[in-house]
């Protein structure tokens, strides 16, 4: 391993020694530009056509020119240094907070996020630009290609690294006055299956569960959905108009309930989740627009 990484090395410092003699027709010039010796630049060049096995330049007295071998390599190396000198530039920036900086939040979270936090962030990182998909689901960062996702907490992979944004998040049943005058208001979980339900579209469009905690232990409570869709603001919407119960975290419904525009029902069933997470891999692999972005939240909220 070694040796390989040596001749890498030899060979790499070889071609450039060559370049710049092959531009310039010149070993004097290329010397001084190397900062190195006539003679050793010479022997640069004797050592790279050794293990190529080839000549690459005609020397006389007075100048120097290119064999077919020669002319070949100069085309080709040439462009395929300049862009490894770039791509060493490029991934050597990347030690700056620079960069796009990809994120996956559910639409819930966007209030406490977008206006207070991530303006300011973009101001305070002008180098950085700032992607958001808004949907809900949990996603593969690695596979999807996002910096950093949010989440509730029980819903995480134990190899990730997690934020938490918000407290515990308690879920709650609500519905119109007039749907609960009309339909009746649920008194077990299980009546719910009676009820229609507006709730959140599952992306495999599988069987929908609302959980519930009865006497210590969640059950989950199978619906049958009167409407599915993949956004908080939909959702609550219907259940505005009447259309049929919801399940959504109490911190979307407080003004709504406390204005009287939607009652809760199964309050003693009620559940708590663990509350919203950002969630990213692990700080090995951190960037540093990911880095500065987790430091700018803590900071903000409270952490």
């Amino acid at each position: 391993m070694k040796q390989s990484k040596t001749m890498g090395q030899q060979l790499l410092e070889g071609t450039e020694a060559f370049l710049r003699v092959a531009e310039r027709r010149n070993f004097r010039a290329a010397a001084g530009e190397l900062g190195i010796s006539p003679s050793a630049l010479s022997q640069k060049i004797r050592a790279l056509e050794d293990r190529m096995g080839v000549p690459l330049l005609t020397r006389t007295t007075r100048s120097v020119g290119l064999t077919q071998a020669g002319q070949v390599l100069l085309d080709r190396a040439r462009p395929a240094l300049d862009q490894l000198v770039a791509a060493f530039e490029e991934a050597g920036n990347l030690g700056e907070p620079v960069g796009l900086l990809r994120l996956h939040l559910p639409r819930g979270v966007l209030p406490i996020l977008i206006e207070p936090i991530i303006t300011d962030f973009c101001q305070a990182f002008p180098r950085i630009n700032v992607e958001i998909t808004a949907a809900d689901g949990v996603v593969d960062l690695v596979a999807q290609g996002y910096d950093a996702a949010a989440h509730l907490g029980e819903l995480l992979d134990n190899d990730m690294i997690a934020l938490r944004l918000t407290p515990p998040v308690r879920f709650v049943i609500v519905g119109t006055p007039d749907y609960f005058d009309r339909h009746g208001v649920p008194q077990h979980p299980v009546d719910i299956q009676a009820h229609p339900c507006v709730t959140h579209a599952l992306p495999d469009n599988g069987p929908i569960h609302w959980p519930f905690l009865d006497e210590g232990r969640t059950i989950n409570v199978r619906i049958e959905p009167r409407l599915s869709v993949n956004d908080n603001g939909l959702i609550l919407a219907a259940t505005r108009r009447g259309l049929g119960l919801a399940y959504l975290a109490e911190g979307l419904v407080e003004q709504d309930i406390a204005q009287g525009v939607l009652k809760t029902a199964l309050e003693a069933y009620a559940p708590t989740s663990d509350g919203l997470f950002l969630y990213y891999p692990s700080r090995a692999q951190m960037l540093p627009k990911l880095r500065v972005f987790i430091d700018f939240l803590r900071a903000r909220l409270g952490h």
